[in-house]
């Protein structure tokens, strides 16, 4: 197989991430979450490992569902505290060339306007290596602390994402011209005004009718990420996103997931083959298998199964608190994540899951799966995911940090460079032009396109 397989690093501003009660190992990190030095040598060591990029999550809010209240997610540094994740990308910038950067903020608490503003200029910091993981929230708590009094339907949320996008497509794509800024020091001008255009949005939820603040950046749009895994979200990634990523538990839950969002990509008149899927997994890496399997012994015994059962209660919006831990899984709809209980029902249709049983899946990783050997091993299983699956490649977490990754970036990137499936080198440019070798910009099928002609297209829509 000559396929390339893809790396992202899946992370968090804050302690253990998707390992809760990993942070007590004497070999974890995540504690120094505060620490600027944390995060610069992860960005160079994830580069010295040639990983596309460090997606960052985020959540606005607790993990407050687990017996009704958040005690759990503060007692094992569950998601919480948590740090804004904004902040991180400029200093690994700084100290790196060609590591990307997925930044994960929620539409449902940032207006488009100033958001816009601060996505280009991450872009304009970065020369081009920056992407927007596009969500709608899921924790009701958030949205509690910004007087709502609670998330709004799961599916109005995407139409109203759908507006917002198009907002900012205006503003990214159509406000300024290419040749607006002149920098002409003889004459004194700096930016032709007639090159720069209101935008006259005026939508249901929103009403932005100026320009743009920010000159074009070296991708006007940063490259889209999006994980909803829901019908309705496939159909928004569909529509919108670059890059997808997936929590399939088994390779029958991500072919089938993979299959579906190539083929709503494709009704959306975009190349199928131009959306990059990715699921999220774990590997436990070491010399020999037996060395493997002794080290995931030994980091199991610290995960925190009352921390596993907070996250899962956030996800799903079901209070694990009410059963007990040899109880079987009920498949129950939700406001929350539905693709999360929708894969735990359909993995395996012959498995019955006990409570106890889905918080040791979920302690060490999340809800991807976890594959634990020697580099031979894993990167046999890998290449197995990608060819029975047709996935492009692996959004990882780490069960210790930063120790998880540099196992990969030093055994198991080397055994995946030497069969040829894995990148020697970087190619050069914006991150969009590193993962799809085209131009720097959102390709013309790409709904944003319509608006980068922007006079003709008020014109046409007959906005005045």
């Amino acid at each position: 197989m000559s396929r390339e397989i893809r790396f992202n690093a899946f992370e968090m501003n804050c302690v253990g991430h998707q390992s809760p009660g990993l942070w007590r190992h004497p070999r974890d990190r995540s504690w120094q979450y505060k620490d600027l030095e944390y995060w610069t040598d992860l960005a160079k060591l994830l580069e010295r490992g040639k990983f596309d990029g460090v997606f960052i999550a985020d959540v606005i809010g607790l993990y407050d569902v687990f017996n009704g209240n958040a005690d759990a997610a503060l007692r094992h540094a569950t998601q919480v505290p948590v740090n804004d994740p904004l902040a991180l990308i400029t200093p690994m910038a700084l100290v790196t060339e060609h590591l990307g950067f997925g930044l994960t903020a929620s539409l449902t608490f940032e207006h488009p306007y100033p958001f816009a503003r601060r996505l280009s200029t991450l872009d304009h910091l970065t020369k081009g290596r920056i992407g927007w993981n596009i969500v709608t929230s899921y924790l009701d708590s958030g949205a509690r602390n910004l007087g709502q009094k609670a998330l709004s339907d799961h599916d109005a949320r995407y139409d109203y994402a759908d507006e917002y996008l198009e907002v900012l497509y205006k503003l990214f794509e159509g406000s300024w011209q290419d040749d607006a800024v002149v920098r002409n020091r003889a004459t004194g001008l700096f930016t032709e005004p007639s090159k720069v255009h209101e935008i006259r949005h005026q939508g249901q939820h929103f009403q932005v009718p100026g320009i743009h603040l920010c000159e074009p950046s070296p991708q006007r749009t940063p490259v889209l990420y999006q994980a909803g895994a829901s019908s309705r979200g496939k159909d928004f990634a569909a529509g919108h996103a670059e890059c997808v990523f997936v929590a399939a538990p088994s390779k029958v839950v991500l072919k089938k997931t993979v299959a579906e969002i190539r083929r709503r990509a494709a009704l959306a008149g975009r190349d199928p083959r131009k959306v990059l899927i990715f699921n999220m997994q774990t590997v436990i890496v070491d010399e020999t298998d037996v060395k493997a399997q002794a080290k995931w012994r030994e980091l199991k015994s610290y995960a925190s199964y009352d921390g596993a059962l907070a996250l899962i209660s956030g996800w799903t919006g079901i209070d694990f608190g009410q059963y007990q831990p040899e109880q079987v899984l009920k498949h129950l709809h939700t406001n929350a994540i539905q693709s999360a209980v929708e894969a735990f029902s359909t993995a395996d249709p012959n498995k019955q899951w006990t409570v106890q049983e889905l918080a040791d899946w979920v302690g060490i990783g999340g809800f991807g799966p976890l594959l634990v050997g020697s580099a031979q091993t894993v990167a046999d299983e890998l290449q197995a995911w990608v060819e029975e699956t047709d996935v492009d490649g692996f959004n990882f977490t780490y069960a210790l940090a930063h120790d998880t990754f540099h196992d990969v970036v030093e055994l198991l990137v080397p055994e995946l460079q030497k069969r040829g499936v894995y990148k020697t080198e970087y190619t050069p440019g914006t991150l969009r032009e590193k993962l799809f070798g085209a131009g720097p910009r959102l390709p013309a099928s790409h709904p944003a396109a319509q608006y980068r002609d922007l006079p003709q297209w008020l014109k046409a829509h007959g906005v005045s």
